[in-house]
């Protein structure tokens, strides 16, 4: 349930009509359910309740807003970050510095000291120099950085090649081969304090397989690691679960993802770390757009909106789906191409799909639109950023606002000699 519905004929977020929001903050905006958050929280909680000692880091990336997160902090989840940005938003939000996890390939000097000197939680190291980095900093500060080594196991996790992490030969993690060697040497770092493996294959997972064929071979390297005299007490499963996005989708529910991972790790005597990001926002929002014009086309005619691939580029990006449908429908159906303004012909959600009829003035929202909706968007073509807005019961308040071109273009500066 993601608690957009119709009552009376007009869609609602929760208690709240999505054309009051409209009226009041203008389009396009991103709306969020904070009873949805709260679900989605609860249910992934509870299907990993017979894996044993669990952490669970929301992956900051699928949706950054201080509101979200705080709403996520207070369901008892710590941030999974990759860039000192994200590291202030989970702490601005209320996320103790022990509840977060550090992930990223480019984590660069910088970030790491202020993550040392914040105190997050763990770090996840993903190359040897890195380690050598982060250890040398911790050293001369008199710590010892908690850390695990990220691993590729160079399994295919069978989704979009732009969201698949997990093949030898994509950027993340070391070579799984590698690892026993390479994790002994970082034990030896006087300002490590080496605590376990971490992994991560993909997002928008649809497929179990892969996920255990990863989890057997950390198994195995935990293993490894023990029989060298290694101390293993964590271990990072990443996240990557799919969600529907459309009819007919049918990912792997959080209940049969539970009983999978409490099968495979039972015998590992860990802390299970887990960073879900998508499972628990992207159903939780919408994006809400008017329709501009229907404009007559060469087979379908073309259905512009004021959303754009600036405010929601997963189409553009992964021609991803997403529903499109009409806030006050009519019944009426019709099969269309929607755009936006953008000057850009991949400035596209859909081809010849069948919607809802629409006309310019109506309201419409892409649903699924919670995770990498906002957090992607841009400025491209001088448009405002998209604000945001989150609903709680029969209330709502607007959590970020629309940043206007002038606002934007009034931080850029002409060199004097241009003016003179």
């Amino acid at each position: 349930m993601d608690h957009f519905t119709a009552v009376d004929g007009t869609l609602h977020c929760e208690g709240v009509n999505l054309e009051t929001i409209a009226q009041e903050v203008g389009t396009p905006v991103y709306v969020y359910s904070t009873a949805t958050l709260r679900r989605h929280a609860r249910v992934f909680r509870e299907a990993l309740s017979g894996a044993g000692r669990v952490h669970l880091a929301f992956a900051i990336k699928a949706n950054p807003n201080l509101a979200v997160l705080r709403v996520l902090a207070q369901e008892g989840y710590g941030a999974d970050v990759v860039s000192g940005g994200e590291m202030a938003r989970a702490l601005a939000a209320g996320i103790p510095a022990s509840e977060i996890v550090f992930s990223g390939v480019g984590k660069t000097r910088r970030e790491l000291s202020a993550a040392l000197d914040a105190g997050i939680g763990q770090f996840n190291l993903e190359l040897e120099e890195e380690g050598e980095v982060l250890g040398a900093m911790a050293h001369a500060r008199g710590l010892r950085a908690p850390a695990t080594l990220r691993v590729n196991p160079d399994v295919d996790a069978g989704t979009h090649a732009k969201i698949s992490t997990g093949r030898k030969e994509n950027k993340f993690g070391v070579d799984i081969d590698r690892a026993v060697e390479m994790y002994g040497r970082l034990a030896e770092q006087d300002g490590l304090s080496m605590r376990g493996v971490a992994i991560h294959i993909g997002s928008q997972l649809f497929d179990l397989a892969p996920l255990e064929a990863a989890f057997l071979r950390v198994g195995a390297l935990i293993a490894e690691l023990r029989k060298f005299g290694h101390f293993i007490s964590r271990v990072d499963l990443g996240g990557g679960l799919g969600v529907p996005y459309k009819a007919g989708d049918n990912p792997p529910s959080p209940a049969d993802y539970g009983a999978m991972v409490a099968r495979v790790t039972q015998d590992w005597d860990v802390e299970l770390m887990f960073e879900p990001g998508r499972l628990l926002t992207a159903n939780a929002g919408a994006l809400l757009t008017e329709v501009v014009w229907v404009k007559p086309g060469a087979v379908n005619p073309y259905v512009i909106v004021d959303a754009a691939m600036n405010d929601l580029a997963r189409p553009a990006m992964y021609d991803a789906w997403h529903d499109f449908e009409a806030v006050r429908p009519s019944g009426a159906r019709m099969t269309a191409n929607i755009a936006g303004p953008v000057c850009e012909s991949g400035d596209t959600f859909a081809m010849g799909r069948e919607i809802d009829r629409v006309s310019s003035g109506d309201l419409a929202i892409f649903r699924s639109a919670g995770a990498y909706g906002a957090t992607m968007a841009s400025t491209y073509n001088s448009r405002a950023l998209v604000p945001e807005v989150l609903v709680d019961g029969d209330r709502y308040a607007v959590v970020a606002d629309r940043i206007l071109p002038e606002t934007i273009f009034a931080a850029e500066r002409v060199p004097e000699w241009l003016l003179e």
